[in-house]
């Protein structure tokens, strides 16, 4: 009891965010969204925040769920791959510091992997987690977003209708900035072959 009485002086005095929630591991699923979907233009993602070995099980059903083919960690890796692949779900590392936007090889990568999963397979749901599903996460869908031809602004309020408070003002600031190059969107026109 006395345990709990604790909790309840300290609580209050909290406002909580992904970074002081880390400091109390029980108490951050109970205060973070639960995943969300973010489909444009027939492309789909699921963020989430990061699993532990002890969730991973539950994590690994909610991809099955959404028809997820790939996970991308855009944060440090702290759990085991291992039921994710006995899956058939491929997981990725591009991790990139916490609160930060993301580096140019990093959008790269990001950007070819989507390239290359939908050519395979065009209605694949690709997962992307970061600590807390808030900032890291959210950033690289929004990039996805708009290479395939959302401006900024509709691709930020996609996010923060599913993820409330996703983004920081560091992260918006580089998206503003941000231009599109289209790459993922589908190419149109003509194909030509040439005759020898």
């Amino acid at each position: 009891q006395r345990q709990r009485l604790t909790w309840q002086l300290l609580l209050p005095r909290f406002r909580f965010s992904a970074v002081q929630l880390c400091y109390f591991p029980r108490l951050i699923h109970k205060f973070l969204p639960a995943p969300s979907s973010i489909t444009y233009r027939d492309r789909s993602f699921l963020i989430m925040d990061r699993p532990s070995d002890a969730n991973v099980d539950k994590f690994v059903a909610e991809c099955r769920n959404h028809g997820v083919s790939d996970v991308v960690r855009v944060c440090e890796s702290s759990y085991s791959t291992e039921p994710l692949e006995k899956a058939a779900i491929q997981v990725h590392d591009l991790p990139y510091p916490d609160g930060d936007p993301p580096p140019p090889d990093i959008v790269h990568s990001w950007l070819t992997l989507l390239r290359e999963r939908w050519a395979v397979r065009p209605d694949a749901c690709i997962a992307i987690h970061c600590i807390a599903g808030l900032g890291r996460a959210p950033v690289m869908v929004a990039i996805a977003l708009m290479e395939l031809g959302s401006t900024y602004d509709e691709a930020v309020q996609l996010i923060r209708a599913k993820r409330r408070g996703a983004i920081n003002k560091k992260q918006l600031d580089y998206l503003s900035l941000y231009r599109a190059k289209g790459k993922l969107k589908p190419r149109r026109g003509v194909k030509c072959n040439l005759l020898s």
